[in-house]
């Protein structure tokens, strides 16, 4: 896989953690008084989310710089 291409999947997995991520918080926020430890399961899921989220950052801003140095940006 070039690193383009390594660069569009991170993008497209980024995109769509961050939309999932959101509807996750919004759903929690939605919720109301209900069963607490269901919330507290769904905000930790989220935060977990957000690691993921960090760790994908992180690989794209390497494979940029990878683009940058093979001359492709």
């Amino acid at each position: 896989m070039s690193t383009k291409d390594d660069l569009r999947q991170v993008e497209e997995d980024l995109a769509r953690l961050k939309a999932e991520n959101q509807d996750l918080r919004n759903q929690t926020r939605d919720m109301g008084a209900t069963d607490q430890v269901e919330i507290s399961a769904m905000i930790s899921q989220a935060d977990e989310q957000e690691e993921l989220i960090a760790q994908l950052e992180g690989r794209r801003d390497s494979l940029l710089k990878r683009l940058e140095s093979e001359g492709g940006a």
